[in-house]
């Protein structure tokens, strides 16, 4: 990592959390827990890279309001260096977060200011001095923010860092339509990708694991983690595609999954881990993330996330 930081650009938002304890019905009551998390895809990430021990700067944009004074300071608390663009334009972003009796979730989104973030807002110098840069598909699904995020992945690599994606979601990739996706971002020169089955199942019009990642390696020129929940993960690295295996099969909330996986691998990889080791010790982060509430619940004691010798 030559003593450069992780970079990770793109969403910051509080998830309202609704979990249900029954099947909801039209028109119908149950109790539940209903509560209000800090989240962000792009932000979950940094979160998870620096608990595990990798120093990570955020980069995004929040409101100037009282969500973004909370935003400010759970990111100092994380110990996240952040460069957060202010705004009086729109608020911070919030998503609502609908949990099943199953675990299984959906989300809805808002616009909030994370969507909005300008090409000339960019911290360049911070850009420059980083060693890996993440993005995530919400940063590319509209314009703002995708000039902003293509900008960024060009100093970046400009400089001589590498690049990551996770394409996000396969819902919102539909809609924009999978070419045009695509031709937001197969130029950037990602070197690894980290999407989840159905994401990579759009992405290539494959059901096999193996199929896809090989798939998505040829489109994009990038080494692939495809993340396959209580199935584990499917690796493609260098030509050579290998499985890791699950590491609980119990769910209570599926939100931010992949993005503590994501953080975890990071942190490991970018430390000189090998690619089976992050990835092992990703799952095992990830196991302990799926069976708590939120995106990145507060530390217990009960992980241990030491990355190894």
């Amino acid at each position: 990592m030559n003593g450069k930081p992780l970079a990770i650009l793109g969403d910051y938002a509080w998830d309202v959390l609704i979990r249900t304890n029954t099947e909801l019905l039209q028109g119908g009551d149950t109790y539940g827990e209903v509560l209000l998390t800090p989240g962000g895809s792009a932000a979950n990430v940094a979160v998870w890279a620096q608990r595990c021990g990798l120093p990570t700067r955020f980069v995004g944009k929040i409101g100037r309001d009282r969500f973004g004074e909370l935003a400010q300071r759970e990111l100092a608390h994380e110990g996240v260096d952040s460069y957060l663009v202010e705004t009086d334009a729109q608020r911070t972003g919030s998503v609502a977060v609908f949990i099943d009796h199953s675990g299984e979730r959906s989300m809805i989104s808002g616009r909030g200011a994370d969507h909005y973030l300008l090409p000339s807002e960019l911290p360049r110098a911070e850009l420059e001095a980083t060693c890996h840069l993440h993005l995530t598909a919400w940063s590319f699904f509209t314009d703002p923010p995708r000039a902003a995020a293509r900008e960024a992945a060009k100093i970046a690599a400009g400089a001589g860092a590498t690049l990551s994606l996770d394409p996000g979601s396969f819902q919102l990739i539909g809609e924009m339509g999978v070419e045009s996706f695509l031709d937001v971002t197969t130029d950037l020169g990602i070197d690894l990708l980290l999407p989840n089955r159905e994401e990579g199942n759009v992405l290539t019009g494959l059901e096999e694991p193996a199929a896809i990642c090989r798939k998505l390696a040829e489109q994009y020129g990038a080494n692939v983690i495809l993340k396959l929940d209580a199935e584990g993960s499917q690796v493609y690295w260098e030509g050579e595609c290998f499985h890791i295996p699950p590491a609980t099969d119990r769910l209570v909330d599926a939100t931010g999954a992949g993005d503590s996986f994501a953080g975890a691998f990071l942190a490991a990889w970018l430390s000189g881990r090998g690619v089976r080791e992050s990835a092992g010790y990703a799952t095992r982060v990830s196991a302990w993330t799926i069976q708590r509430l939120g995106a990145r619940p507060p530390l217990d004691g009960t992980l241990d996330l030491t990355i190894g010798e």
